[in-house]
């Protein structure tokens, strides 16, 4: 028998147990695998039929553990768990696998170490207790006699029967168990054993989430699009339901990985869909923070990757909203494909995709690009010299890069008739007139400095771009005229036959860039199948960029994805960091509202530590003092979030006295070696942490006291401006795994009102 022939499958379930093993452990799993698909008679395997079961099979890993396997069919094989020899062949008719009848995948569950652990008491860290224990597996428990029952606490899920639960895919072994538990700390016990879905559902349902609505966002978008045979396991095996991997690189990622970046390996059903999806026109996945949508995106890329006939040109384009982010994004396509699959993907942030377009129209161009806060310097200058008051430096800014620049408007007219949603303050015919006229001024003050903004570089880019596709177009047509053959005076022969820039574009947060970029990205690709493909969460825009997809040529409609499971934060912080949105309402990016209705996570841990102190100087050292309390954590897993620049270098002054190292978070990520990295809220968009701290959340620091004063003058900006500090706020706040500790002095932040109020 060869290893051509036989096929070894690692479930998701056995991978995590894995996870926890010794890595010398690891390793002999991974020469098992190798040795078991060439032959998994041979004699040092000592594969053998476990009692009672025709299809579930053991065989040795080392001299210690074995692998409990499925045999799907033939030479097909799942390992489904990985014991110790001394538990391996323990009462095996308590190990019970089955074809999910919803969702087609075959779930693995030991019902003896459920039992054991959930309905007697939590087990202790480590090998669950069941498998310790040598007395015999007993039934759930039945119902108590009266005077019993009046001391028992209700049953969490009485309300739901037994076909009920099923029906929401809920694994049919353990619906004895899930009816006996009283107790929110026996649930989250269960969810560690427990198949995926099978938690998903009971946290929904015990969060509050009506029946239906947990049938439609948790069950629906994992059932199977076909009728399920439940004795077919080699079918079950291929359905994204069943998690699982088969080929040796990816198995090696599973042994020798942690469990933060399996995400090389396991997507879950929803994400699988969403990657393999072919869709008619651009595409939007959706969700909150932590719900794997950048890891979606990732596998995009290699998926429409894989597509592609062999080539050296790269007509893949992933981009993102700053070059930090993109320089993240391109380690990890590495780490997913190598380098064969990054040669066919440009990585590029979205600014330097512009520049880039730019520069190669105008070579000779030496202007200066200067950021928001330096352009509305400028515009305060020029205020200045006009002696103009009517409108502050802010506004004008805005009014100029939102609304002229970001619709790429050439004219005084055109400005007269552009739409100004999301603005806020409304401005007559002569205000506008007005405003155009400062516009141009503003664009000679920088033509004389040499200078110019990012926004400038992006309206730029977008025209030149969209010139370029109509010049694409228009050969196109004659091409079709002259019943296909091409003229070469139409073409741009400085620059070889025009062609569009890419073939599939994949954009993450999406939510951050500019309505030029998405003019610029429109025109860089053909309007085809699998054209863009774009992932963002607008409860997560800090930057002022509000756009309507549709209005600017990219129809999403009908291709709308939603995400809603957290695979970063804990419930606990998930809890308090969408207390701090409060009743806001976010819009989709085409013109709608966008929720976070059914937004939940299966990790548990405490809840978030409030931390109110006296003044800013006693609320440093507080910091630094419970950092030196962690111990052993390492460093670069701390993160904390400030308000401002100032704040962070001063923080980092006190750490230092304290004998910890800080590491400052810029705009390329973070500077420097190993130690705590801190920076300001907005620098922590796309990283994560074990532990992050947030400073300085008092009153007029978040949201900044400048905001209030908008509060009567322009209600609208006001409005907006709010719902930005929120967003920031929930940004920083979900970027935690485990810890969450938010500490201010003076008084709080009034974000942290529902928060506070829980915990009185």
């Amino acid at each position: 028998m060869t290893a051509a022939n036989v096929t070894l499958r690692l479930l998701d379930k056995a991978d995590k147990e894995i996870l926890k093993l010794p890595r010398s452990v690891k390793g002999a799993i991974y020469d098992f695998q190798h040795k078991f698909k060439s032959n998994p008679h041979a004699t040092g395997l000592k594969l053998q039929q476990l009692k009672g079961d025709s299809k579930l099979w053991s065989a040795r890993v080392n001299d210690e553990y074995r692998a409990l396997l499925l045999q799907l069919g033939g030479d097909d094989w799942l390992i489904v768990s990985v014991r110790h020899r001394k538990h391996a062949y323990d009462n095996p008719e308590r190990l019970a696998y089955s074809v999910n009848r919803i969702t087609g995948g075959i779930e693995y569950v030991d019902l003896e170490v459920v039992e054991d652990s959930i309905l007697r008491g939590l087990a202790p860290a480590g090998r669950p207790a069941a498998q310790e224990s040598t007395t015999p597996p007993q039934e759930p428990p039945t119902s108590a006699g009266p005077a019993e029952a009046a001391e028992q606490p209700p049953a969490l899920f009485a309300d739901w029967d037994a076909e009920q639960l099923t029906d929401l895919g809920v694994a049919e072994p353990l619906v004895p168990v899930i009816q006996a538990l009283t107790t929110e700390e026996q649930l989250l016990g269960l969810i560690d054993f427990a198949p995926q879905l099978t938690g998903e559902v009971l946290l929904a349902l015990y969060d509050g989430t009506p029946y239906d609505e947990v049938l439609e966002r948790v069950t629906a978008p994992v059932s199977a699009s076909e009728p399920v045979d439940r004795e077919d396991l080699q079918a079950a095996a291929e359905r994204p339901a069943t998690m699982v991997t088969t080929t040796d690189e990816a198995l090696r990622n599973a042994l020798e990985g942690s469990s933060f970046n399996r995400w090389k390996v396991f997507l879950h059903p929803t994400q699988t869909k969403i990657v393999e999806r072919d869709y008619s026109g651009p595409a939007r996945v959706g969700g909150g923070p932590g719900t794997g949508k950048t890891i979606v995106a990732l596998h995009r890329v290699k998926q429409l990757a894989e597509q592609l006939p062999s080539g050296h040109t790269k007509p893949i384009l992933l981009t993102t909203f700053n070059k930090n982010l993109a320089a993240e994004l391109r380690s990890r396509l590495l780490e997913l494909g190598g380098e064969a699959l990054l040669s066919r993907v440009d990585v590029s942030h979205v600014d330097q995709l512009a520049l880039r377009s730019v520069r190669e129209a105008e070579p000779n161009s030496r202007k200066q690009t200067i950021d928001d806060a330096q352009a509305v310097r400028e515009w305060r200058a020029l205020l200045d010299e006009l002696s103009e008051s009517r409108w502050d430096a802010e506004f004008l800014h805005d009014e100029w890069s939102q609304v002229i620049l970001g619709q790429a408007i050439p004219s005084r007219t055109e400005y007269f008739r552009a739409r100004r949603a999301g603005r806020g303050k409304n401005i007559s015919r002569s205000d506008r007139a007005a405003i155009w006229q400062l516009a141009e001024s503003f664009t000679q003050r920088l033509d004389r400095l040499g200078r110019q903004t990012w926004d400038q570089v992006s309206e730029r880019a977008a025209r030149l771009e969209i010139e370029r596709e109509q010049r694409i177009l228009a050969v196109e047509r004659q091409r079709e005229d002259a019943g296909g053959r091409d003229n070469i005076h139409l073409q741009d022969g400085s620059r070889g036959w025009l062609r569009y820039r890419y073939r599939h574009i994949v954009v993450d947060e999406a939510q951050d860039l500019r309505p030029a970029h998405w003019k610029m990205l429109r025109a860089m690709a053909a309007r085809d199948r699998n054209d863009i493909f774009l992932v963002g969460d607008t409860h997560q825009r800090i930057y002022k960029n509000q756009v309507t997809l549709g209005s600017l040529g990219i129809n999403i409609r009908g291709r709308s994805s939603r995400l809603n499971l957290s695979y970063r934060t804990t419930r606990q912080i998930l809890r308090d960091a969408l207390g701090v949105l409060a009743q806001e309402k976010y819009d989709d990016l085409d013109g709608s509202t966008e929720t976070l209705a059914g937004y939940h996570s299966v990790l548990s841990g405490g809840h978030p530590q409030l931390r109110p102190c006296d003044n800013w100087e006693a609320e440093r050292h507080d910091i630094a003092e419970m950092i030196a309390g962690w111990g052993d954590v390492p460093h670069e897993q701390i993160a904390i979030a400030v308000p401002t620049n100032q704040m962070a270098s001063e923080l980092a002054s006190v750490l230092a006295q304290h004998g910890i190292r800080a590491v400052e978070i810029g705009s390329d990520g973070p500077r420097g070696g190993s130690g705590v990295h801190i920076g300001t809220m907005f620098r922590f968009k796309g990283l994560e942490y074990q532990h992050v701290i947030i400073a300085g959340a008092s009153d007029g620091l978040v949201p900044r006291a400048a905001v209030e004063r908008l509060r009567t003058n322009d209600p609208g900006r006001y409005a907006r401006e709010i719902q930005r500090a929120r967003s920031l706020l929930f940004v920083a706040a979900t970027r935690a795994r485990d810890s969450l500790t938010i500490s201010w002095h003076g008084a709080p932040s009034p974000f942290l009102e529902p928060l506070l109020s829980k915990q009185s």
